[in-house]
């Protein structure tokens, strides 16, 4: 019984640092994922290092073009855009 008791402040420790530090990250990486996956042509974003742009093609499942001037587009692979700007509507077909 004393063994499982001087095992008993190590188990609390990691069940805080789980609650405290482990589940948020996960819920943030997700909902980030979540972000990535729903990008769609004509959304106003943001990357990583900070260049702001407009979504002109979803090239692939990794890739995204972005035109950040008039006529200036580059290609930025999805997991570095940071936030979202702003979301456009999808087309309503009739």
């Amino acid at each position: 019984m004393e063994a499982f008791a001087q095992f008993v402040p190590l188990i609390l420790i990691f069940a805080i640092m789980y609650f405290l530090l482990i589940r948020p990250q996960q819920k943030k990486m997700k909902e980030h994922q979540n972000m990535v996956q729903n990008l769609r042509r004509g959304d106003q974003v943001v990357t990583q290092g900070g260049v702001i742009g407009k979504v002109s093609k979803v090239k692939d499942d990794n890739e995204v073009e972005l035109e950040i001037a008039e006529g200036v587009k580059v290609r930025v692979v999805k997991s570095t855009i940071a936030q979202v700007l702003s979301k456009t509507e999808p087309a309503k077909s009739e």
